[in-house]
């Protein structure tokens, strides 16, 4: 398709930043940028969320394996019209919405990060995957930005994406580790017990 971070791009342009920039956490100027581009995004949320997820499927059909409802769907147009994938694009897209609301509000913004992470364990979809949609979203969004995207506004775009997806990614390893200790039969289980005395 038409986006330059799209596809291939995707990979080098999110999930190869080291593990210092993937922390990083937008500045205030970025912040700004993000509130303001998300008063113009936040009218198409359902249109942004239905092109994300149909792009994203077509620039990785690996990741359609993820979802059970979509996992056999070959026609994209049935896709466009597809009420779960909108309902699904709507919960994304409410996700970014709850994200740019917590950007002055760093351990909310972690707490949700993290949790999505987690439930993601259990959807059974890895982490290799989150930078992909940050890269599906900054395409989607440009067209209706038009004349108000800059290179400016995509790194700062990039950079939160960055961010919450280095969180989820987290929240996804700590849940997987619960798991695993969970699944210990409790002679394998670490002694939690105090033994100093």
């Amino acid at each position: 398709m038409g986006c330059a971070i799209s596809g291939l791009a995707a990979k080098s342009e999110f999930a190869a930043r080291t593990t210092e920039d993937a922390a990083a956490y937008p500045s205030e100027d970025q912040v700004q940028m993000i509130k303001e581009s998300w008063k113009v995004i936040q009218d198409d949320i359902a249109k942004v969320g239905i092109i994300m997820f149909v792009r994203l499927f077509e620039t990785h059909p690996e990741c359609k394996d993820v979802f059970f409802l979509f996992r056999d769907v070959e026609d994209l147009e049935r896709l466009r019209t597809s009420r779960e994938l909108r309902a699904h694009g709507l919960r994304v897209m409410s996700f970014i919405e709850k994200s740019v609301a917590r950007l002055e509000h760093l351990d909310r913004l972690e707490a949700l990060a993290l949790e999505l992470g987690k439930s993601h364990y259990h959807y059974n979809a890895p982490p290799k995957y989150y930078s992909y949609v940050g890269a599906e979203f900054i395409c989607a969004v440009q067209p209706i930005l038009k004349e108000r995207w800059t290179a400016e506004l995509e790194e700062a775009w990039k950079t939160m994406f960055q961010y919450v997806t280095n969180l989820m990614n987290q929240g996804y390893q700590e849940e997987s580790a619960r798991q695993r200790q969970l699944a210990l039969s409790p002679k394998e289980r670490p002694d939690k017990r105090n033994t100093a005395l």
